[in-house]
């Protein structure tokens, strides 16, 4: 049985009148790798916060690696790293001089320091830019580094806030590539996104929405609830589309997918759907290229969700 490295129970947290994290519990174990989703205001940074220190909770537990983060804060927080959703490196030292800083703060001996910067900027792609100011790199490069600095002192937990947000779809995939050798060393990441087709990646995701877990488990297990229940539709116009759709029951939610609809009917629907919303697009003057059932995907499940947690708010 793989290791839990990132434990936290019933989390609580509020700012003021408003609750930020309420009532979360997740585990992450050794090797594996966690995503939380949600839209923005969910709690995803405040989760991360409180699982690195930055925050006290209300109440709840938080352990890395097996040890309590309030009884032993410092001895927790040395098997973090923590990468934060905006860029928070000296601008005005060097790559190399970065990491040194970082090494030294973590009490990494200065015959130990070179040779471990060393080796983590290979892993990154950054060992030709040590002698860069970080103000000077790009978007991409900047990320590496912070995830450099992350990884300087070779922490057991991982976490990460968004850390593809801005950087072009290549820097992106690069990124990934990284973290799945890290988790061959049995390290356990944490990470939030907005991107679902990196949520898919992961071995767990968890949805978030007014700081409560909606939903957790693999990407599989998530998207079989809509199982048969998801119809793509290429055609249009928009304005036909909703319209006739608004007008079918048995439709739960319609939603644009770059060139395509996707709509979420009832169990059980699909034929008398597919029927009825080609005649009444066409009827209306609009066309229908293409509308056939369609495996679901996150996107599909989540928004579902929100639409199911909004309805229960109101």
């Amino acid at each position: 049985m793989l290791e839990t490295l990132i434990q936290a129970d019933d989390l609580h947290k509020s700012f003021a009148a408003r609750t930020a994290v309420n009532g979360l519990s997740l585990r992450v174990r050794a090797g594996e790798i966690y995503a939380l989703v949600g839209p923005d205001g969910a709690g995803k940074t405040t989760t991360m916060r409180l699982l690195c220190g930055a925050y006290t909770p209300d109440s709840g537990s938080v352990r890395l690696a097996g040890i309590d983060l309030w009884e032993q804060t410092e001895r927790a927080r040395a098997q973090i790293g923590y990468l934060p959703q905006r860029f928070s490196l000296y601008g005005d030292l060097t790559v190399l001089e970065n990491l040194r800083f970082f090494a030294e703060v973590r009490g990494i001996s200065p015959s130990e320091w070179r040779p471990r910067c060393e080796e983590i900027l290979d892993f990154v792609g950054l060992k030709d830019f040590v002698n860069r100011r970080a103000d000077a790199l790009s978007g991409g490069m900047k990320q590496k580094l912070g995830l450099a600095a992350a990884l300087v002192h070779k922490p057991r937990v991982l976490l990460l806030d968004e850390p593809t947000g801005g950087v072009d779809a290549l820097t992106r995939q690069m990124f990934w590539q990284l973290l799945i050798e890290l988790l061959r060393d049995g390290v356990a990441v944490l990470i939030s996104t907005p991107y679902m087709d990196e949520a898919s990646r992961c071995n767990k995701v968890g949805f978030l929405s007014d700081g409560r877990l909606l939903l957790e488990g693999s990407p599989g297990e998530i998207t079989q609830r809509l199982a048969g229940r998801i119809l793509a539709l290429y055609g249009g116009p928009r304005r036909i589309v909703e319209r006739v759709a608004d007008d079918i029951p048995q439709i739960e939610g319609v939603r644009a997918f770059g060139d395509r609809w996707h709509i979420r009917v009832k169990a059980g629907e699909n034929g008398s759907v597919i029927r009825r919303l080609k005649t009444g697009i066409e009827k209306m003057g609009g066309t229908v290229t293409r509308l056939t059932e369609t495996p679901p995907g996150l996107e599909d499940v989540f928004i579902e969700l929100l639409t199911q947690d909004d309805n229960a708010d109101a």
